[in-house]
């Protein structure tokens, strides 16, 4: 938006979750917080501001009390410096002192960040005449600080840990920068200190993650599949089907995030409005220039587009030969046997299984041929493919040391289904196999192995561009889902699927119908 010249960061959130009816003062606690943020605390707050609270405080009818809060979990997505340290304090004097909630609780990864917001909030109380009346006590003391008013109403501060929270029933729980949360451990402690409040909320802000931000990914893309998959990430991603909540009173959690599109380009000043509300009242466009010009591209993106930045590490192949081994024509032929390969991610919240055979002009070609959440749709799916190949349906994987090991009696069971395992130096090999594959798709290459293709599939491409390797002694190496910053384990059911099919390639055996007849291969 631009007004006299001057360019302003947009008002409303590129995605987020819609209202359920028209929003007006009985239907939300926005224009309260407003006004209380007005006339209480003399602070004006920016557009952005005002339609985030309005949307975020959203309530809806509840037989016994008359109203509750709709959203449970309220995510929002904005760029750095925006505003974000301001709105928390403003909401947690308004639980505290218009709600008069008996508990807030404030936790950042860095607890020394969650102490910053309560010490703004400490001050702000502290300097008005009207809220320092209700100031019973302050406690300063360095990982236990706490502001207590009259009647029992206490904001403290928590570091994010598994300990955060536990024995605390909390009304308000303010999660700085959930960017930062990159094991469930702090979430579990702390979003459960409300289940004995009726109208408890975790209020999230952070700017966008990377590869390593587990939590708040988790809960972008749920948000994002909920509403339709606005960005594709979630079809990019292989999850589920996208479908919007259409249910009477929509999710408990909300989605309000200012970024810009995934596409945009990096000069686009639209772009720097979308993802920077305050643009024109505290941020000016001449500090985003400077910003483009000088900041490393992934440092730009994140910080002030709020985009998400994946791969910051090198690849594990060399450069560009993963890209130059794409073909989009590339297929198994129709006579060759068929290899497949399983792996679970390191986290277990998904499952990937890859094909890989000989094309007809006696190259490799592997894919992903199924990529889903969760490892509970496995055996069926293996026990549907197991009757099409009556010299057993070959699947190799990593029977030791590996996530889908524990599964590996269940698979070795199911009729028609035999189990190639690959333990101890052959995981090594089977990597170091499918590096030089890989590496020989690229012309100016000096090895001589056989080079083996892909087509486009965006989880597979996302593993082949991040994956991390740990060291096995002697030069070899093996692949790191720990380490990795994303879910690797499209690229190890490839590593699995390459392995077994040339390991066994000089073997006689007989040529079965391929799978792609009976099912057709997924491209996610």
């Amino acid at each position: 938006m631009e007004k006299a010249g001057v360019i302003y960061g947009s008002e409303v959130p590129r995605i987020f979750t819609p209202p359920l009816r028209e929003l007006t003062p009985d239907t939300t606690l926005g224009y309260e917080v407003i006004e209380f943020a007005e006339n209480v605390l003399n602070i004006n707050l920016h557009p952005w501001q005002k339609w985030l609270v309005i949307h975020a405080l959203e309530v809806v009818d509840d037989p016994e009390d008359g109203w509750r809060l709709r959203f449970k979990n309220v995510q929002v997505l904005v760029a750095r410096q925006n505003g974000k340290t301001t709105l928390s304090c403003v909401i947690a004097l308004y639980f505290l002192y218009q709600l008069e909630v008996a508990l807030v609780l404030g936790t950042a990864q860095d607890v020394s960040n969650a102490e910053d917001v309560w010490q703004h909030v400490v001050d702000m109380a502290q300097e008005n005449e009207v809220l320092a009346e209700s100031i019973k006590h302050v406690w300063y003391t360095n990982g236990s600080k706490r502001l207590q008013l009259v009647g029992n109403r206490d904001y403290r501060v928590r570091a994010s840990n598994r300990k955060a929270g536990r024995g605390k029933s909390a009304d308000l729980v303010l999660l700085d920068e959930l960017r930062e949360h990159q094991t469930w451990e702090a979430w579990a402690a702390l979003s459960k200190t409300g289940m004995a409040r009726k109208n408890a909320l975790l209020w999230c802000m952070s700017n966008a993650g990377d590869g390593t931000s587990v939590v708040l990914r988790h809960f972008r893309m749920r948000a994002h599949a909920q509403l339709g998959d606005p960005d594709g990430i979630v079809k990019a991603m292989g999850e589920s089907e996208p479908e919007a909540d259409n249910s009477a009173e929509g999710s408990a959690l909300g989605l309000f995030e200012w970024s810009a599109p995934p596409d945009a380009e990096p000069t686009d000043v639209k772009a720097w409005a979308q993802a920077n509300p305050s643009l024109g009242y505290t941020i000016e466009l001449s500090t985003l220039k400077a910003a483009q010009a000088d900041d490393p591209a992934d440092v730009f993106k994140t910080e002030c587009l709020c985009q998400w930045v994946t791969s910051t590490v090198a690849p594990p192949f060399p450069v560009g030969s993963w890209d130059a081994g794409k073909d989009e024509n590339s297929v198994i032929a129709e006579e060759s046997p068929l290899y497949f390969g399983i792996d679970i991610a390191a986290d277990r919240l998904h499952t990937s299984i890859a094909v890989c055979g000989k094309r007809a002009d006696g190259a490799w070609h592997a894919e992903l041929a199924e990529y889903r959440s969760g490892s509970g749709w496995l055996i069926k799916w293996l026990q549907t493919a197991a009757p099409n190949y009556p010299g057993g349906l070959k699947v190799a994987l990593q029977s030791k040391g590996a996530p889908i090991a524990s599964l590996m009696d269940v698979i070795a069971a199911i009729e028609g289904v035999e189990v190639i395992e690959c333990c101890g130096k052959d995981v090594a090999g089977w990597c170091g196999r499918l590096y030089d594959a890989v590496s020989a798709c690229d012309e100016s290459s000096e090895t001589d192995a056989v080079p083996v293709y892909h087509i486009t599939q965006p989880a597979l491409d996302l593993a082949a561009n991040i994956a991390v390797t740990r060291p096995m002694g002697d030069g070899a190496w093996a692949w790191d889902r720990n380490k990795s910053m994303e879910d690797i384990s499209p690229l190890v059911a490839v590593t699995m699927a390459f392995g077994a099919a040339t390991q066994t390639v000089t073997s006689k055996q007989k040529l079965y119908d391929s799978i792609y007849e009976e099912r057709g291969v997924l491209v996610v």
